[in-house]
């Protein structure tokens, strides 16, 4: 349990990053559950024998990363785990990543309509500015917590069966993968660590200045036309995202 173990004086690593991993570690070996209150400043001061606002600054930090919440007199409390989300180094629905998560996927479909392609739609799936698209506006949960929200445009002319589904129920790509005109094949993502602004706090259920990670997404088919352009703006207290990086056999020899 927490205070169980001991600090190292000696090292050059700052105590109040040891103490940070030191309460990691009991998270994530199980000795803590979600929800769990863990001591308080004063106690784990004593515990580990470091000042009270060394603790402060490790327990900040972890309640900004989302590990940790505190709630006014009563204390602090575990945070539950993040979802590990692998989708940005390869294809994969919402859906799926959330059940290997151990959780249940639901999704709110807020709007979907034909409209005409806005300016920088139009851009990225290069279309002209009168041209229809598919526009989809979905709140994605997991195990009812909101999780992302997503806006998505799809090409009417290349994506008109969409509108045949149920995309409350259904995954898109899966959708998208029954023609191959539409079926994605490349997604280029950019990735941004963003505020959180009214439209994040009403849907996400967070607060003002949150940090929330944005993808701007482009799905190509095969013949590399662009056929999905998505925005989703994550929750970056629920969500990381893990990317696994191989070095190349050039780099190896050298």
């Amino acid at each position: 349990m927490i205070g169980e173990g001991k600090l190292n004086k000696s090292v050059p690593i700052p105590l109040y990053f040891q103490l940070k991993e030191a309460i990691l570690a009991e998270m994530k070996s199980g000795n803590y559950k979600s929800h769990d209150l863990i001591p308080t400043e004063k106690e784990l001061s004593e515990m580990y024998q470091i000042s009270r606002t060394t603790v402060r600054q490790a327990i900040t930090e972890l309640v900004q990363e989302g590990w940790l919440y505190r709630i006014k007199s009563k204390g602090t409390f575990i945070s539950k785990p993040k979802i590990n989300q692998s989708f940005i180094q390869a294809l994969g629905s919402f859906n799926d990543q959330i059940i290997k998560s151990g959780r249940v996927p639901q999704t709110e479909l807020l709007d979907f309509k034909i409209i005409a392609a806005p300016e920088n739609v139009a851009e990225k799936l290069n279309l002209q500015l009168k041209d229809k698209v598919i526009y989809i506006h979905r709140k994605r949960c997991a195990d009812s917590e909101p999780i992302v929200m997503v806006k998505t445009y799809l090409p009417y002319n290349k994506c008109d069966f969409v509108m045949e589904h149920d995309l409350a129920k259904e995954s898109l790509y899966p959708i998208l993968a029954g023609s191959e005109e539409s079926r994605i094949y490349k997604i280029k993502r950019i990735i941004e660590a963003v505020d959180a602004t009214a439209y994040d706090i009403k849907n996400l259920n967070v607060n003002r200045g949150k940090a929330i990670q944005q993808f701007i997404s482009t799905g190509f088919n095969v013949f590399e036309e662009p056929i999905e352009y998505s925005i989703a703006r994550y929750r970056g207290d629920r969500n990381s995202f893990e990317v696994i990086i191989a070095a190349n056999a050039s780099y190896n020899k050298n």
